[in-house]
């Protein structure tokens, strides 16, 4: 059952990839935080560094869950982790749907919900 937590980690491994692109400053500002900056203002892109931060968290607590890598959390804390981040990724799937950035709502919507899918069923697979 390692499909989901491989593919939950896929997702929002490239959805880290374009946080980490648009904290250094490209211009794909459009497709995060509401859409208004093509390249986002030297405090939106430190608020962006924080979210790669929380994101990186993300991917190695799904790879854990998932049996993929062995790293011993205390108290089993990656499930309880895995369902923060799915209820975190639907939060954003929520923002991201509402976004006035059609570029936003087309594309980072279904890849928030579909990560945040695969942080519940990893949680749940135990």
């Amino acid at each position: 059952m390692q499909f989901f937590p491989l593919m939950g980690a896929f997702i929002f491994g490239c959805i880290t990839l374009f946080t980490l692109l648009v904290t250094l400053g490209t211009p794909l500002g459009e497709f995060t935080l509401g859409g208004k900056y093509k390249i986002l203002p030297t405090r939106m892109r430190i608020t962006s560094g924080i979210s790669l931060i929380v994101q990186i968290i993300a991917i190695i607590t799904i790879l854990v869950a998932g049996g993929i890598i062995a790293i011993s959390f205390p108290f089993n804390a990656e499930r309880v982790l895995c369902i923060f981040f799915g209820c975190y990724l639907l939060l954003n799937t929520v923002l991201n749907a509402i976004s006035s950035s059609k570029k936003e709502r087309y594309l980072m919507t279904p890849l928030s919900l579909l990560s945040s899918i695969c942080f519940f069923i990893t949680a749940f697979s135990f």
